[in-house]
């Protein structure tokens, strides 16, 4: 799938309709704690990353490398259907 995304014909996952029922059922404010937490993970997941590639980084520095992968994330356009 990297190559799709590459050349710009990846779309999109297939819609979890089973996810989607069990995110229905919840109040707006568990919705959002599910939200945060999967943040969460996946910041957590990026600083990994990052200290195997990086040992002789400081916490402060990882955590800035953090900032800017997620703030590059941010500022990517993805193709219109």
């Amino acid at each position: 799938m990297p190559d799709q995304e590459l050349s710009g014909s990846y779309r999109f996952d297939p819609i979890d309709l089973e996810q989607m029922r069990l995110l229905g059922r919840l109040t707006p404010g568990q919705r959002i704690r599910v939200m945060l937490d999967a943040r969460e993970l996946a910041v957590g997941l990026i600083r990994g990353r990052l200290r195997r590639q990086y040992p002789h980084l400081s916490l402060r520095e990882i955590n800035l490398r953090v900032l800017e992968e997620t703030d590059r994330a941010k500022q990517r356009t993805f193709p219109r259907p």
